[in-house]
């Protein structure tokens, strides 16, 4: 094999492995998963407030 058919390969792995991680995060069964993720930063706030209380 030359350094071609290497490259052309090695694209393909690389798009098939993009368009799974595409897939596996706009997947409708981990939205309340990463919903609860992108909240995280604000379920400190709360009790910052009541320490400087």
């Amino acid at each position: 094999m030359d350094q071609g058919i290497v490259g052309s390969i090695f694209t393909v792995i690389v798009f098939v492995c993009f368009i799974g991680i595409v897939w596996w995060a706009f997947s409708g069964r981990n939205k309340q998963k990463f919903d609860e993720a992108a909240n995280l930063p604000f379920a400190d706030e709360e009790k910052e407030k009541s320490k400087e209380d």
